[in-house]
């Protein structure tokens, strides 16, 4: 079979949008290119992104055998706006937008739901990212639409569940085979983002380290997870703590807070871009934790326990069908209490950990791209497909 085109639309070109757009391309047997925009300003990406992309010389719809998106654009909007020459689309969902939690105080913005509809609506194929979030979209869903006054589109549901499917988001992962690119970082030094490393370190009598490498948002409950490290303070516990993940404009003030009251616990504060040294500081982490009440995959987490950090999670959201059962009694916490008592015993006596780490790291590696992309890339064959019918 020829060699097909598509051209990937990202409106939202950061955290796992970039990773898995990023991914796709660098591994598809297909051409795939990249159009993206920043990632800010969410809002106003999914109502204007079709009106950008449409107008830039790269996006010639004609010349591609399929389109991919993200749901975070309008998707109906562009194939509108590309007229007789809009080729199959694909919309993949990483969120949505009726069914994602509000801030406190928070008024859902009924547009954004409907986006997502008509955006799932004018695609010829949709993927959602899990189960869960297979689940939840079309649970969400009948209760989104009862919110009209009158004229409700029920139909709507069985017309988007019969285009769609679930599929994994796959995963760019280090060469762990390779020598790790930089040194631990010694825990009285506190680097300011930008990826600042300080100096070397030996890891023998440390205490474990544990791994924040989600987005610095109200989803992620950070709250929950400073509490939690204060009570096994409290209870005599020790640790060396690494916060990343992206931050935007107004960061919760829990982590500043938390810059002050851990101190030289701190190993690092901050967004890492550059990617070889955020991955080189997974793989001296030893616990990842989560605290998310929104998680449709968890590619931050996937990807730190791939490097060897022990997980632990949630019972809830995506997490019990990432991480297989074998490892739930272990790993995933039922509620606050619970994570506190996990988490203690871990740092505690941390060696026995060490070993089910290689198994759960093993247990990740069916997210690599490498054993995903046959996957998509067939997926883009049947897409392509249907230009000529």
């Amino acid at each position: 079979m020829r060699r097909l085109r598509f051209l990937f639309m990202e409106a939202f070109f950061g955290g796992s949008h970039r990773e898995f757009a990023l991914g796709w391309a660098e591994n598809s047997r297909h051409e795939i290119r990249l159009l993206t925009l920043p990632a800010r300003f969410w809002k106003w990406r999914m109502r204007g992104a079709a009106l950008c992309f449409i107008n830039d010389p790269a996006c010639s719809p004609k010349a591609y055998d399929g389109c991919i998106a993200s749901n975070m654009m309008s998707l109906s909007d562009f194939k509108s706006l590309a007229g007789k020459n809009c080729p199959p689309l694909l919309l993949y969902f990483h969120e949505n937008q009726f069914a994602y939690p509000l801030r406190p105080g928070e008024r859902m913005d009924y547009q954004y739901g409907f986006t997502d509809i008509t955006s799932a609506l004018a695609a010829d194929r949709v993927i959602f990212n899990s189960h869960y979030h297979y689940r939840t979209f079309f649970s969400a869903l009948p209760a989104f639409l009862k919110r009209m006054p009158e004229f409700r589109p029920v139909w709507v549901a069985d017309a988007i569940r019969s285009r769609s499917q679930v599929l994994y988001p796959g995963c760019r992962f280090p060469d762990l085979a390779q020598p790790d690119l930089i040194q631990k970082y010694p825990a009285q030094k506190v680097p300011e983002s930008e990826g600042n490393t300080g100096e070397s370190g030996e890891h023998s009598g440390e205490p474990p380290l544990i791994i924040w490498n989600h987005r610095w948002e109200f989803d992620k409950a950070p709250d929950i997870f400073f509490a939690a490290l204060d009570r096994v303070l409290e209870k005599g516990a020790d640790f060396r703590l690494a916060l990343m993940g992206e931050n935007y404009r107004n960061i919760p003030a829990v982590f500043p807070a938390a810059k002050e009251r851990y101190g030289g616990r701190l190993v690092l504060y901050g967004y890492v871009k550059n990617r070889p040294e955020y991955l080189s500081v997974l793989r001296r982490g030893d616990i990842a934790v989560s605290t998310a009440v929104q998680e449709n995959f968890g590619i931050s987490v996937v990807e730190a326990v791939r490097c060897g950090c022990i997980p632990l999670l949630p019972d809830r959201l995506s997490y019990p069908e990432i991480l297989p059962e074998e490892f739930h009694k272990e790993f995933l916490y039922k509620d606050e209490a619970d994570l506190t008592e996990k988490l203690y015993r871990m740092l505690g006596d941390f060696a026995p950990c060490r070993k089910r780490g290689r198994q759960t790291a093993a247990a990740m590696r069916r997210f690599a791209w490498e054993n995903m992309i046959d996957a998509y890339d067939d997926m883009l064959e049947e897409l392509a497909s249907l230009r000529s019918c």
